[in-house]
Order: structure tokens, then sequence, then C-alpha cells
């Protein structure tokens, strides 16, 4: 995997001069930052990042290499455009019927309007390079197509941007590789993901229309799983519309499958009271999830339908659990509900969402001797309180046995209380506690936070 870091274009020559630093530093410091978000969200990083300043000489000889091969020309100016012309019918290929070509329009010395510029001359005090048609810097578009074919040559797979970016400049960088490699199709695959819009707002979210929210500022308040579960319950062609609500209900979302995975393996280790489960439908229901879920990944990428399939195996093994803690007693069935959370695990791991973070906070001792020292806590604490529950029971002085163990149950709660807040949750069934931690930023906010 690839990603091209335009580092030089005219927004970030303008952007440099208010600020009154070079281009260079501008560009670099936007990309550190790009990478520390990227990072905070827990997107994996690409094999490799192609700058474009980097990458200057391959850029220069890909221009000419296309001018030599008939679809491009140089100007008195100093420009070097390419000629759309010279592409017939076969431009617009990607987005169907081609919208009129869009050309640059600071330029006259085009033979024709539609013409996109691959070297643009250098102007005063903006950064330029050598070339054999003087100096200058490369244009958008052709940017791209060198990056992609350093790597990729003359068949790209995969390629993927912003659905603003089909057209003209995706469009142009088929034109450009097409005549480069003389090759009849070079990118198989083109995905376009949709913008984030502000809900209630047609436009995008962007730093240009000052409408966004940061992504520093969004993960002070919840977190990247929220986030990608979002992203998930849409179509990557569609524009998705950022609300307070809609990230509620991500967390809602999260907060019951990661809820679900706990009382299985609860119910797995014996801490759940429960009896047989009927282990016939639930391996049919886990097989169809399986189906479904590969059905809806190979139809563009359908993340909503998978999503919906593996909440709903969860939805309805969670059923079964409720019933089988009413009915407790008899056989057990561990190995069916082993098979579901492994799926459901596996799934969200493969869409990068881990439940099992959910389970470890970080520290000294690390992950595993928090687990082992909350598990003892939270079994003294059972021990405390089925022995305040048995007075209920006894016969003779159970009222006041009752009373004098009162406190001991009050202590319990308290403990329950004050473990939540530093997120650990304690459920307690009947005589038996189980317990899991939680990342506040996957909660429901409380009234007034």
């Amino acid at each position: 995997m690839v990603m091209g870091i335009t580092d030089v274009d005219d927004k970030i020559i303008k952007r440099a001069k208010e600020m009154n630093m070079s281009p260079a530093s501008l560009a670099n410091l936007y990309e550190e930052d790009f990478k520390q978000d990227m990072a905070a969200l827990k997107v994996l990083p690409p094999t490799v990042y192609l700058r474009v300043t980097e990458n200057i000489p391959q850029i220069i000889a890909f221009i000419e290499r296309i001018i030599a091969n008939g679809h491009a020309y140089s100007t008195p100016k100093g420009n070097v455009y390419f000629d759309l012309q010279s592409r017939g019918d076969r431009y617009g290929k990607l987005v169907g019927v081609a919208p009129a070509p869009v050309g640059e329009t600071d330029h006259s010395d085009k033979r024709h309007a539609s013409d996109f510029a691959l070297w643009k001359a250098a102007k005063p005090r903006e950064p330029s390079w050598a070339s054999p048609w003087g100096d200058g810097r490369p244009g958008w578009h052709i940017e791209c197509s060198t990056i992609a074919s350093l790597v990729f040559g003359s068949r790209l797979d995969i390629h993927s941007g912003g659905i603003d970016l089909a057209f003209p400049h995706h469009e142009n960088e088929i034109a450009q590789c097409e005549v480069f490699h003389q090759c009849q199709q070079w990118g198989n695959y083109f995905l376009h993901s949709g913008h984030l819009h502000v809900k209630g707002k047609e436009e995008k979210m962007s730093k240009s229309l000052k409408n966004y929210i940061t992504i520093k500022d969004f993960l002070s308040t919840a977190s990247p799983d929220v986030f990608r579960l979002f992203c998930l319950r849409s179509s990557y062609r569609s524009a998705m519309d950022y609300s307070d609500g809609a990230m509620l209900e991500a967390r809602r979302l999260l907060r019951a499958v990661a809820a679900f995975v706990e009382d299985a393996r609860a119910y797995m280790r014996g801490q759940l009271a429960g009896g047989p489960v009927q282990e016939d439908v639930l391996w049919e229901r886990l097989g169809h999830t399986k189906g479904a879920v590969q059905a809806a990944l190979a139809d563009d990428f359908n993340t909503p339908g998978a999503v919906d399939a593996v909440m709903d195996l969860a939805h309805h093994g969670n059923r079964q659990l409720k019933a089988a803690a009413e009915a407790a007693g008899g056989p057990r069935s561990p190995a069916v509900f082993g098979a579901v959370v492994s799926y459901v695990e596996q799934f969200f791991e493969t869409v990068g969402i881990s439940l099992a973070e959910r389970q470890c906070v970080s520290g000294a001792g690390g992950p595993a001797a928090l687990h082992s020292v909350v598990e003892e806590l939270v079994r003294f604490r059972q021990k405390v309180r089925q022995f305040a529950l048995a007075a209920r029971e006894a016969p003779g002085e159970a009222q006041r046995q009752l009373l004098e163990r009162q406190p001991l149950l009050e202590a319990c709660d308290a403990l329950r209380r004050d473990l939540a807040a530093h997120g650990v949750s304690i459920k307690d069934r009947g005589g038996v506690s189980t317990w899991e931690l939680l990342d506040p930023r996957t909660e429901d906010p409380k009234p007034g936070s």
C-alpha cells in the first residue's frame, strides 16, 4: 500500500506565505499532524509514503515520455500540458459520461481550453526545480500518476480517494498512466469515499469551511472504536452526517456487543448461572451469519450489512443466555458460545475494533496483573455478598442476622459504585458476580456531564 504526499501545491504555497514559513516546513508540519491523527484513530499506516518533492526527477521523466508518445506538449512560457484531444473518446472512462473537462484558468498558452498542466513554469518566490522546459514545479495530477507507477508499474489494482477526486483528478490520472504505459486499462478498481458532513448541512466538514471538529477534540470524549463503528454503519461511498446522536448510537451498539461477549465468557467459565440453550439454533445462526457477512463484504464492501449481521448474532446469543439463566440447571453449552464469541471478536478485530482491549488498560503491572487483582477483588466481594444474602434463608434468628449483615451488603454496593467510577463494572446475578473494564469514551455520557 502506497500513500502519496503532496507536499507542494498552490494551497501550501499560499498558506506558507501567510504564516511566514517555508512551504517545506509547513508541509512537514501538516504531514506529522496527519500521521499522529491516523495513529490515534488506529488507522494502519501504508507500506511506504512517497512525497512529491522527493521524486521530482521521476516526475520529469514521466512527463518526457508522455510528450514522446504524442500526448503532451511544451510551450514557450515553460509550461507543459496534456493534450486532451489526443485521448479521443477514451477520456471520461471512469465517470461514464465525462463532464466538461476542467482546465487551468491562469494560463493562456494552451492549445485547447480543456488541456491540463503537467509542468508549471516557475513564479517568483515559489519553490521550483530545473527541467528541460525551464524551472518550475509539477502539476497536481502528474504527481500521483508518477508515484503510483513507480511502485505498481502499468497495472494498479485498487485506487482510493474522496468522491470529489473522481473528476477531474482520477480521470486525468488514468489518461496520463494509460498513455505513459501504452496500456488499455491502468487501474482496476477505484474506491471513492463519501464526505463527513455536519448534520443538517449539505456541505462537507473541512478546515476551509471552518465547520469541523478536530480528531484530537473528538478523541477527548470518544474512543476511536466508536468512530470506526460509526463509519462502518454507512456505505463507504455515502456522505455521513456527524452528530451527537449518531455517536451515541455507535456507543450503544459497541457497548451492547462488548457486554454480550463478557456475559458469554462468564457463562463459559461457569460464573453465570444457566442451563441448556438451543445449540442447534445457535450453530445455524452462526453459519448463516458467516455467509451473510461474506456476501455483504463481497457486495462493494457493504459494511452496514456485515455489521448488522454480526449484531443480530450477538443479540440472538444474548437472548439465549437470558433464557438459560431463567432455567438454571442441567447441562451447559459452552462450546457453541465459544464459537460465537470467537467469530464476533474476529470480525471486529478484522475491521479494526478490538473488543479484547476493553478488558485491558495499561499500567505499571500490565493488563494481566490488573486482571488478576480485579478478579480477586470481585471474588472476595462475591463471597462477602453471598454470606450476607445467606441470612435471608436462615431459620429462627434470620431477621436479626439480616439486620446484622445489612452493612455488608451496603458495603458491597458501595464498592461496586466506587469501582464503576474507575471503569470497572460489576454485575450481580443472584449469588454470582461478573465484571468488565469499560472505556469511558465508549459509555453514554451522564446528564450534565
